[in-house]
């Protein structure tokens, strides 16, 4: 029931969230009265104890976990008060001056006399509030987290403590940036990118059940995008658009949708094709993108571009057949292309493209010097392009070294070089040691610009449940499917796989025990 004409409901529910603990304090009283309060409701005449902070002093809270969303003051003081808030997926970040680019993260702003305020519209695990003015008292501040309630029907555990909490912290990093549509990241941009989105909907894919954040993301890119522009106004964004309609129609079955995306697509692949010489060679004109570590690097831009572009024509003649429409001249161009494969020279993403698309193995590349080189954006491709063992290691070092220096969910960028001589995110700077927020970063992400909640870096998630648990789909709908579990020197690995029809149970074991339990209207080969 809506009350209001022409209104949306907002699907997303809201919870209270109450601080954890007090990281900092100066000129302040009763500053732990702060934590695990959930104090809601201004009041007055009672002798609740009532934090107190002096004319410019302030306070440093920590909610544990990050969030989307903002925060609830709660002001009985009697009078109103001029403070600076300042939001931070770091602590260096809110004890900073965050970056404002996409949301508000440092603001002044006035309390109402003995009312509340709720402020705030990003990401963020740490809250600084500072007294400008006058003194302050508050009887309360929390966290308003703003999410969608779905169901984590997708799960991963194995004998392996630490992989079982990077597969949660992936889904956790993925359900964050579910929000209106899928989100690149909730603190910035927030927007919908394409080639963002495929490793997103891998994982959603794994961990979900309800999906439907995915078709309207993908038709809301299709629909603002006029060919024969391209997509985010980068041209292989829309190649992405190709290979995830076909990666969401073959876990989906939904037939009827796919058939909407018929005349876009029958007008987009000739215009793909057209990047192509008479030899097979790739000519994508600018913007020419992969991903940023390549992108000043014009042979490994090539030579991923030339997989990428392989990748999704093949793609295409698939949805061609499912559509039935006529993809000869497609086929045409797709046997030019596999007989020109570019060197990738060291790069691990133009490797790993072209291992994925099945251009060429180039797996040597992607185990050469197997800790370096690794992207968050491309790692779920680096991930498949390897073996299941070596991927684990990776998985254990790359991804695991964020959660030990403090991080809750993934973030846009990392290099292992980082934490060589920092502190985790979760505590204050360290006089001689790297700010590991502050101090990284590159190209459009660096220092406190950079998100530590970024979708694309959730790779394991997708991986660990389509390689390890061993889930391969085989007909469109899952309705029928490969479970082929790989243990890789684990003890055991045992999880869910949602489907349309409803959710797999695997377990698996190194003395080659193998139960699976599928729901009916899948076909298990």
């Amino acid at each position: 029931m809506s009350f209001y004409d022409g209104a949306v409901r907002d699907e997303r529910v809201r919870e209270y969230v109450p601080v954890k603990r007090v990281l900092w304090e100066s000129g302040c009283r009763n500053a732990g009265a702060f934590v695990g309060r959930m104090e809601l409701q201004p009041e007055y005449g009672s002798e609740t104890v009532r934090p107190e902070i002096r004319e410019g002093g302030g306070i440093l809270l920590d909610f544990g976990i990050e969030l989307h969303g903002g925060i609830r003051l709660v002001n009985s003081s009697g009078r109103g008060a001029r403070i600076r808030l300042r939001f931070g997926e770091s602590a260096s970040e809110a004890m900073g001056t965050p970056d404002q680019d996409h949301a508000i993260h440092d603001a002044v702003l006035e309390l109402p006399t003995g009312g509340m305020l709720e402020y705030g519209n990003t990401a963020f695990r740490f809250v600084r509030i500072d007294a400008v003015h006058e003194p302050l008292v508050l009887l309360n501040v929390i966290a308003v987290a703003q999410f969608l309630d779905l169901e984590y029907a997708g799960s991963f555990e194995s004998s392996d403590e630490r992989l079982n909490r990077i597969w949660k912290t992936a889904a956790y990093t993925l359900h964050l940036n579910m929000q209106d549509y899928i989100y690149d990241g909730v603190k910035r941009d927030r927007l919908v990118w394409m080639g963002d989105l495929n490793p997103e909907v891998r994982g959603i894919l794994a961990v979900f059940r309800e999906t439907a954040l995915i078709p309207k993301s993908l038709d809301f890119l299709r629909d603002r995008t006029a060919l024969p522009k391209m997509m985010n106004g980068i041209t292989s964004y829309s190649f992405w658009w190709v290979i995830t309609l076909y990666d969401y129609y073959l876990h989906s079955g939904d037939l009827d949708w796919l058939r909407e995306q018929r005349d876009y697509l029958t007008a987009l692949l000739p215009i793909l094709c057209s990047y192509t010489d008479e030899n097979g060679k790739e000519q994508v004109p600018p913007y020419r993108f992969l991903d940023w570590p390549t992108n000043d690097n014009a042979a490994a831009l090539h030579a991923g571009l030339q997989g990428l572009l392989f990748w999704t024509l093949n793609c295409g003649i698939e949805l061609g057949r499912i559509l039935d429409f006529d993809t000869s001249e497609v086929r045409k161009t797709v046997a030019r292309m596999a007989a020109c494969v570019p060197d990738c020279g060291d790069s691990k993403a133009a490797a790993a493209i072209q291992t994925v698309s099945g251009l060429a193995d180039r797996s040597d590349v992607v185990l050469r010097d197997p800790f370096r080189g690794v992207s968050t954006f491309y790692g779920y491709y680096m991930l498949r392009a390897q073996p299941v063992r070596n991927a684990l290691e990776l998985i254990r070092r790359y991804w695991g070294a964020m959660l030990d220096y403090g991080a809750t969910t993934f973030w846009e960028d990392f290099n292992l070089d980082w934490v060589r001589n920092a502190s985790p995110v979760s505590e204050l700077p360290v006089p001689g040691k790297d700010d590991l927020h502050a101090d990284f970063g590159d190209y459009c992400y660096k220092g406190l610009r950079h998100s530590l909640c970024h979708g694309w870096a959730c790779g394991p998630a997708p991986f660990l449940s389509e390689r390890v648990l061993g889930v391969r789909i085989l007909a469109p709908g899952c309705r029928k499917l490969s479970i082929r579990p790989e243990l890789a020197g684990l003890d055991f690995v045992r999880g869910t796989f949602p489907t349309p029809h409803g959710v797999i149970r695997i377990e698996a074991d190194k003395s080659g025990k193998l139960d699976i339990a599928a729901p009916s209207g899948v076909e298990l080969v």
